[in-house]
């Protein structure tokens, strides 16, 4: 049988549209910039292109986790390379071939350089929305340091218009600067943790440097020093960073309120806070003691205080270092390396330029349908804030069945008009085509308590009868609009009904944020 050929000319478009008729069609997004001083990133509404330099502008639009805009619609992948690791984490295990659970360090397979570069030019080919490639393990990439620069320079050749990025825990990053902007790399992830080693001590048990195995304080002292130096060259560069901590309660919860404004201090584009991910069966040394993690609303309190001193990533997943397609999903077991070796692959970059042409325009279109709904709020004031469960495909629109959700995104509603603010991770509610009302009290109830409403495409009786017990609105009037015009919508909605008295406001409980990341289905 011969070979699969890859072409994006039998692509569908977002709209339908029929790519020779946008080939040449471009749009200019009027999206992330800045706002609030002291270079702090944001992507208000108010916010547009002109807020950001042209060179800043152009590496963040369609980055999906450098905008979280940017992250209903487009997609990112990373490839498993760099399986050496020099410092130990009590919440990291890297088990291979976990093929179900997702976190940060597990992968299916390991990949060569070639391999690689061959699985890129696949999934560039057939998502044609990919638009970053990362290498962040499963080990540390400069930990492997030969295997990840020969994948970027396969990659640079053959994919040009795919942005290079790589996350590590910056113990090698000084020594390899120079390198990675000769590549273009022009994003790079560091985790940080603590900038305090007698908090590290707690975090790390060793770390390997310059042949020598160090451990407790004096390990942790070398990597915080290394982290921030590195980040400091970085960004002196002109090299985009951004800075993962993992919120570990009663180790270093509150201290990741000075490693915030130590890594802003230094230049450091965004901070993503992430809950840890602890479960016993992980085999993580904190896993294991019962180390906790992180409520939902510990979580948003922590990212809320930090928010004021720099851009707070909130859209993070926490992927598998082998992560396919867009956040919130995982493709890869569509390019596994034999199906991806079986390929004959047609790599089009016009047809992909013009591609991400139309996602632009869906882009520009939904901007500019939130900012008329904020304009129906203008001299509005309430204290009021509530949270709302978005149940989406993507796009930036309310198009997924209730029943069909494995996640919940989350958006605070304000006078100010609709945040991000999270994401929740659920057990799906149909199953074989029946409700499992144990996933729906277990899981789903649990992870969106804290709502007050949740919107769907569609939903059933049953379950949207359970949800209205919990006290939560379950909403399908918005089904395929615009997320957050439906959200502003809703919460004028709401304020009226407050002031009528047909409701009575009153706080939400906490919900739970479920260990893990994502699978492919």
């Amino acid at each position: 049988m011969a070979s699969p050929i890859i072409s994006l000319s039998s692509i569908a478009t977002p709209g339908g549209a029929k790519l020779d008729e946008i080939m040449q069609q471009k749009a200019e997004h009027q999206g992330c910039g800045t706002s609030g001083g002291s270079g702090k990133a944001s992507c208000g509404s108010g916010a547009g292109q002109g807020d950001l330099s042209p060179e800043v502008w152009e590496k963040v639009k369609n980055h999906p986790c450098y905008s979280e805009e940017a992250h209903h619609h487009y997609a990112r992948m990373h490839v498993a390379v760099a399986p050496a690791c020099n410092i130990q984490c009590n919440y990291c295990n890297r088990k291979y071939d976990c093929a179900n659970e997702s976190r940060p360090g597990v992968v299916s397979e390991k990949l060569t350089p070639e391999q690689a570069a061959k699985k890129v030019l696949a999934v560039a080919s057939t998502i044609p929305q990919m638009t970053v490639l990362g290498i962040a393990g499963p080990g540390d990439p400069l930990a492997n340091p030969e295997k990840t620069f020969k994948t970027f320079e396969l990659i640079a050749k053959t994919a040009p218009d795919i942005k290079l990025c790589l996350s590590t825990n910056g113990l090698m990053l000084p020594d390899h600067v120079d390198t990675i902007q000769s590549f273009n790399v022009d994003h790079v992830t560091i985790t940080i943790n603590m900038v305090d080693p007698d908090i590290g001590a707690q975090i790390y048990p060793w770390i390997f440097y310059k042949n020598k195995r160090y451990k407790g304080r004096e390990a942790a002292q070398i990597l915080s020093e290394r982290q921030l130096q590195g980040l400091e060259m970085l960004t002196e560069r002109g090299i985009l960073c951004k800075v993962n901590s993992v919120m570990i309660p009663g180790i270093n919860d509150q201290h990741l309120v000075e490693v915030n404004r130590a890594v802003k201090s230094r230049g450091a584009f965004l901070h993503n806070i992430m809950p840890l991910i602890s479960a016993p069966e992980h085999g993580t040394v904190f896993g294991l003691n019962g180390q906790r993690g992180p409520s939902a609303q510990e979580l948003k309190a922590l990212q809320d205080s930090c928010e004021g001193e720099m851009n707070m990533m909130r859209h993070c997943r926490q992927c598998r270092a082998d992560a396919v397609g867009l956040l919130g999903e995982d493709r890869s077991a569509e390019f596994t390396t034999e199906n991806v070796m079986a390929m004959e692959v047609e790599y089009d970059l016009e047809s992909r330029q013009a591609y991400q042409a139309v996602v632009e325009q869906e882009r520009q279109a939904k901007s500019a349908a939130k900012q008329a709904e904020l304009e129906t709020m203008a001299g509005e004031q309430s204290d009021v804030k509530i949270l709302v469960a978005v149940a989406t495909k993507g796009s930036g629109r309310i198009n997924e069945h209730f029943g069909h959700a494995t996640e919940f995104q989350i958006y605070e509603a304000s006078t100010a008009g609709a945040k991000f603010v999270g994401h929740r991770r659920v057990d799906l509610y149909c199953q074989g085509g029946y409700g499992e009302e144990e996933a729906l009290e277990s899981t789903i109830i649990r992870a969106i308590n804290d709502c007050a409403a949740v919107f769907v495409a569609k939903i059933g009786g049953c379950p949207k009868a359970s949800l209205q017990g919990a006290g939560i609105d379950a909403v399908d009037r918005y089904a395929f609009e615009y997320i957050e015009q439906s959200v502003i919508a809703y919460y004028r909605d709401y304020l009226e009904q407050i002031r009528s008295g047909a409701i009575v406001h009153g706080q939400r409980g906490d919900a739970e944020i479920r260990q893990g990341a994502y699978v492919a289905a």
